[in-house]
């Protein structure tokens, strides 16, 4: 065997077994993660609504910028159903994530991410990583970084 042959192998290996499961046309996935007051938020209580997920950490820039416009989408599209989520990637629990979200008047709903959304919507490599879910359950949209308010809100008209 050449050498790195094995690892390469390898990781196309790794890779093909852990497809995202979240692909563009596909249903979203079912999950429960507890929101920052430890009420359930689960997909299934979603159906018949767009929905727009949104994989972010208190650390990164990019994320801090689009929470304005996440909470001017849900406020704006509230009324027709839209159901904005804000999965934290933080691992040092919730009361670091509760301060961030405090500090910037987030109004949408915000919970941890745990291991298993995090394999069922990965693989997730950055932040923001944004999912954009019909009414049917079908993801129509997923988005690797900032997204600026006019497309976000282009992204979102999409899902009704």
């Amino acid at each position: 065997m050449r050498p790195g042959t094995g690892v390469a192998i390898a990781l196309a290996s790794l890779i093909v077994a852990t497809p995202a499961r979240s692909q563009e046309g596909s249903p979203a996935p079912a999950f429960t993660v507890r929101d920052l007051d430890g009420h359930n938020i689960r997909m299934q209580d979603l159906r018949g609504r767009p929905v727009v997920l949104d994989f972010w950490a208190t650390w990164c820039a990019p994320c801090r910028a689009s929470m304005p416009d996440l909470n001017a989408l849900q406020a704006r599209y509230a009324d027709q159903g839209l159901t904005v989520i804000g999965l934290a990637l933080d691992e040092d629990g919730t009361q670091p994530v509760r301060k961030f979200v405090d500090q910037l008047g987030v109004k949408f709903r915000i919970a941890l991410a745990n291991d298993r959304v995090l394999s069922q919507y990965g693989p997730i490599r950055s932040a923001p990583t944004t999912v954009f879910i019909n009414r049917r359950g079908i993801v129509v949209r997923r988005v690797v970084g900032y997204i600026d308010q006019e497309t976000m809100d282009t992204f979102v008209r999409e899902l009704f």
